[in-house]
């Protein structure tokens, strides 16, 4: 059986010796070894394969022996000795392909959880993508090597988007929307409707509290008016409504697959929380800074 070992060693010579001593008197195997160097202090994680029957317990046991603190062990399979390299580009590609994916990619290339896991004693990377906080878990510490990796694929993101909302501008100078058509935004006490020339093509609506001060958000655009602009002023928009009822927070819930949500609410220029649970893509916006912001979506 396959196991990923994250261990801080001394950072002094001989270290990663002892610990490869004391894994070869012990019958464990290491089959991959990445070092993440610190100033005083150096995070190894090893791929090894123990003798049958080895639990987690005995795993940490055996690499505290050696010098080593912070230990976290995990069952891996063999997806585990791609190269470390090999992955980062992978995880370009993909984030390249379909930007919207990367929360669910950085937390696959990092090993980790989009939720907090449970209480269990966890570490947290938060990483921005225009004001969008998207934030990974999971047990073993992060190294500044790895919050330096996960700050430049967001900037990767950041980049991506940003010009294929400059190729949308330059393709229709002077029109927001390809009829040359602007919705008008028409708020009632929980709901915004765009509007073009008296047909809806676009509401966001307030539903039932998921909790106190945090409402249910449904937003939905006319497949053929989406790719305008048109989501990202109505989740402004009945942003503000939500703030005038006094909530703190909306909540919108989505699919996974849902290419259209990050740049949403990048172009809204709300901040927002990213995250994805398995099938569920879950959007948190807080409302507290609304009015000081000073951000606008484009007509």
């Amino acid at each position: 059986m396959l196991w990923r070992v994250r261990a801080t060693l001394p950072d002094r010579p001989g270290a990663l010796a002892t610990l490869a001593a004391e894994c070869g008197a012990a019958g464990v195997n290491i089959l991959g070894l990445q070092v993440f160097p610190g100033v005083d202090a150096v995070t190894d994680e090893l791929i090894v394969r123990v003798p049958a029957g080895w639990e987690a317990g005995a795993i940490e046991a055996l690499v505290e022996r050696a010098g080593a603190h912070a230990v976290v062990a995990h069952p891996c399979t063999e997806a585990a000795l791609v190269d470390q390299s090999t992955r980062y580009v992978q995880a370009a590609r993909a984030i390249l392909s379909q930007p919207a994916r990367f929360p669910e990619v950085v937390a696959q290339l990092f090993d980790a959880e989009p939720e907090p896991i449970g209480a269990v004693d966890h570490d947290s990377m938060e990483m921005t993508v225009g004001d969008v906080s998207v934030q990974v878990h999971r047990q073993a510490p992060f190294t500044a090597t790895e919050q330096a990796r996960g700050d430049a694929m967001a900037e990767l993101v950041s980049d991506v988007l940003a010009r294929g909302r400059d190729s949308v501008a330059s393709s229709e100078p002077g029109r927001r929307l390809g009829s040359g058509v602007t919705p008008d935004y028409v708020a009632d006490d929980y709901a915004v409707s765009a509007v073009v020339a008296g047909t809806p093509v676009g509401k966001a609506v307030l539903a039932e509290e998921a909790s106190p001060g945090i409402r249910r958000l449904v937003l939905e655009v006319d497949p053929a008016w989406r790719r305008r602009g048109i989501g990202s002023r109505l989740l402004l928009e009945v942003a503000r409504v939500a703030g005038r009822l006094g909530d703190e927070e909306m909540l919108l819930l989505t699919h996974a697959d849902n290419q259209a949500v990050l740049p949403m609410v990048l172009g809204s220029g709300l901040r927002g929380r990213i995250r994805m649970s398995g099938d569920v893509l879950t959007v948190r916006v807080p409302l507290r800074d609304l009015a000081a912001s000073g951000h606008r979506a484009a007509p």
